[in-house]
């Protein structure tokens, strides 16, 4: 055999070969039945995560969708940090998806002493009363999973939620619901989507020839 029908026959080993079936990756779309948007009076107020005294919901509304599944769990520590800012007296944003062992830091750009503090059981933590101008600028890493509500005890409205989750495979949807996670690998997953701090949704997908897979949440 020469050289080139050696190359070939490699070249076709490796096309059928169990690695090149498992490098094989799919795109996850769909919809999210998102709740109404909360009334004019308090979008007016620039509340940016609205609450009825036990739920919080974004406004608008929107959704973070993300993958669980065995393969999830093996990825990489994140690179790259986040910031959560407090700036005309709201958090920005005021829902922020984030993966396990991410460091997320909250400047404060008002003229005003802010705090952030959580008493969720996924972190507990409270970084005191700091000005815009005080360094370093406060940090908190997250290092286990889990939904994180902040608050400021200077402003009572000011609310965001962090979720911590176990995965790369996370994304927001649109203000319609609609979202897209891509390259993901081949697998058995549970597909959820977070709406509120009481509200997940959740379903199991298997990925497998398909390159192209499409889930409602209705």
């Amino acid at each position: 055999m020469n050289s080139a029908h050696r190359l070939l026959a490699l070249a076709v080993c490796l096309t059928f070969s169990p690695l090149a079936e498992l490098s094989a990756q799919a795109t996850v779309s769909g919809t999210v039945s998102l709740p109404p948007p909360p009334p004019t009076d308090v979008i007016a107020k620039r509340y940016n995560m609205v609450s009825d005294g036990s739920t919080l919901t974004p406004s608008p509304p929107i959704a973070i969708v993300w993958l669980e599944g065995a393969s999830t769990s093996d990825s990489a520590t994140p690179t790259a940090n986040a910031e959560i800012s407090q700036e005309n007296f709201v958090f920005e944003p005021a829902l922020l998806p984030i993966q396990v062992g991410t460091t997320v830091a909250f400047p404060n750009h008002d003229e005003e002493y802010h705090n952030v503090f959580s008493y969720s059981k996924a972190k507990r933590f409270d970084l005191g009363r700091y000005m815009p101008d005080e360094k370093p600028v406060p940090t908190q890493t997250f290092n286990k999973p889990g939904q994180i509500i902040l608050r400021c005890d200077v402003h009572e409205h000011m609310k965001a939620v962090i979720l911590v989750l176990e995965t790369p495979y996370f994304t927001s949807s649109d203000t319609e619901g609609s979202f897209t996670l891509a390259d993901i690998p081949k697998g058995e997953y549970t597909l959820k989507a977070w709406v509120d701090t009481k509200t997940t949704f959740e379903k199991a997908i298997t990925i497998d020839d398909e390159t192209e897979i499409s889930v409602s949440f209705d």
